[in-house]
């Protein structure tokens, strides 16, 4: 019995649907003409190799990622992204505060700073959507 596997591109782009949605897909649109490899490479290494591992779930991945990007200091896009990312599973937004707050320990309060800013601007975005869908 030959059991069908999925490819690295598959298994990355349904990770990259579920994870980050209509933000993630935007970014994937995004590099359709300057570098459409890059695009690519970008669904199967993070989502097809990495967020697909077991050992972590969803929620913590992202909870990592938060940090990491927070920490950064110079990814706000990619933090964005993440911060929707992780509102998509499952975490509280009182979660994604906390994990940016702790940032200002190991990368600094401007670094914390910026990140807080970035949650508030999605979550307003979040909330706009919401707006826009609920029945008047």
């Amino acid at each position: 019995m030959t059991q069908h596997t999925e490819s690295r591109y598959e298994r990355g782009a349904k990770a990259l649907a579920q994870i980050d949605g209509e933000a993630g897909q935007k970014v994937i649109d995004s590099l359709a003409d300057i570098a459409p490899d890059f695009a690519r490479y970008v669904i199967e290494f993070p989502f097809g190799d990495i967020y697909s591992r077991p050992g972590l779930d969803l929620r913590s991945r992202e909870v990592a990622t938060i940090a990491a990007l927070t920490a950064m200091g110079n990814a706000r896009p990619q933090l964005k992204v993440h911060i929707h990312a992780g509102l998509n599973v499952g975490l509280s937004g009182d979660e994604i505060v906390e994990t940016i707050m702790q940032m200002a320990v190991y990368a600094g309060f401007p670094a914390a700073l910026n990140g807080l800013l970035a949650a508030k601007e999605v979550f307003a975005e979040r909330e706009d959507m919401a707006e826009d869908i609920s029945p008047s």
